[in-house]
């Protein structure tokens, strides 16, 4: 049964964390980063194959989202998002006594746009404070490319200069998530999912999918990159540019053709979490280039 508790950041807003059952000698653990008016709570079915297969899995809520505090869609600074998951990696790394095994972050859309930042920032001459080392990714459908129109992109640069921390609708249609109707319909009557968003988190969303991909050539962390071929909610060129652009075989890709955004929702989900476990069976082994050794 699913743990629920809370973690209190520096600046007094509490996020809530999601903490599922697990085997008692796990592989490693997976810390799942979730998407744009999600939560953490839509990963259940994710992390039970997750611990089938031998691993350990997290979760926690945006700030804006879920059972977070914070304004609904928002953000307060431009790199809120990454500071709080390195809080999160601070809170499960406490205690690392029990674990052997890699801690790979696993992101959905926005959540695999602010995995990816993160693990990119390694890459900078001067790294942030917020930048923590990690042994793996996974990236679900990321937002590396919104796919926004130049009226857009102008849209967006008025209302950040206007009114920034104003929520506003994002303009994603619930029947762009996935082609199963039960999960639509589970989607829309969850009272924890929200279309709300801030022209300041959307300019993050539309500024660090670039960065990402101009980061893509020294990508240094095992990465495995899966992505929806008929998304609709992100421009699945994004996963693509990123794909061509990473050292093989460090980074793998598997671009599904004909899915809808949520990969790990359709009704192909099957294969996808199989793909998902096969390549972590991989990383958990002591010869893949580029991982670290175990603490």
């Amino acid at each position: 049964m699913e743990s629920l508790d809370s973690l209190p950041l520096a600046d007094g807003t509490r996020l809530r964390l999601h903490t599922w059952p697990a085997p008692a000698r796990p592989h490693g653990r997976v810390l799942i980063v979730h998407g744009l008016g999600e939560h953490g709570g839509r990963y259940a079915h994710v992390a039970q194959a997750l611990a089938q297969a031998g691993w350990a899995a997290y979760g926690y809520d945006h700030r804006g989202h879920g059972g977070s505090d914070g304004v609904r869609g928002g953000i307060p600074r431009h790199d809120a998002l990454c500071a709080d998951l390195a809080a999160v990696i601070d809170h499960l790394r406490a205690d690392e006594s029990p674990f052997a095994g890699p801690f790979v972050l696993l992101g959905h859309s926005m959540g695999g746009l602010v995995a990816a930042r993160f693990v990119a920032e390694a890459l900078a001459a001067t790294p942030a404070a917020w930048s923590r080392p990690v042994d793996a990714l996974v990236l679900s459908s990321p937002a590396l490319d919104t796919g926004l129109s130049a009226a857009q992109r102008a849209q967006l640069w008025l209302g950040e200069h206007l009114l920034p921390d104003r929520p506003m609708p994002n303009g994603l249609k619930p029947a762009w998530v996935s082609r199963d109707p039960q999960t639509v319909r589970d989607y829309v009557a969850d009272p924890l999912v929200h279309d709300r968003i801030t022209a300041r988190l959307a300019r993050f969303i539309v500024g660090e999918g670039a960065h990402v991909l101009m980061a893509a050539p020294r990508w240094r962390v095992p990465t495995l990159l899966m992505w929806a071929g008929a998304d609709r909610c992100v421009a699945p060129a994004g996963s693509a540019a990123f794909a061509a652009a990473t050292p093989h075989p460090l980074v793998q890709h598997h671009g599904f053709e004909g899915l809808a955004h949520e990969i790990f929702n359709e009704p192909e989900r099957a294969e996808v979490l199989a793909h998902l476990t096969r390549w972590l069976v991989e990383i958990s082994g002591p010869t893949l280039p580029g991982t670290r050794p175990a603490k």
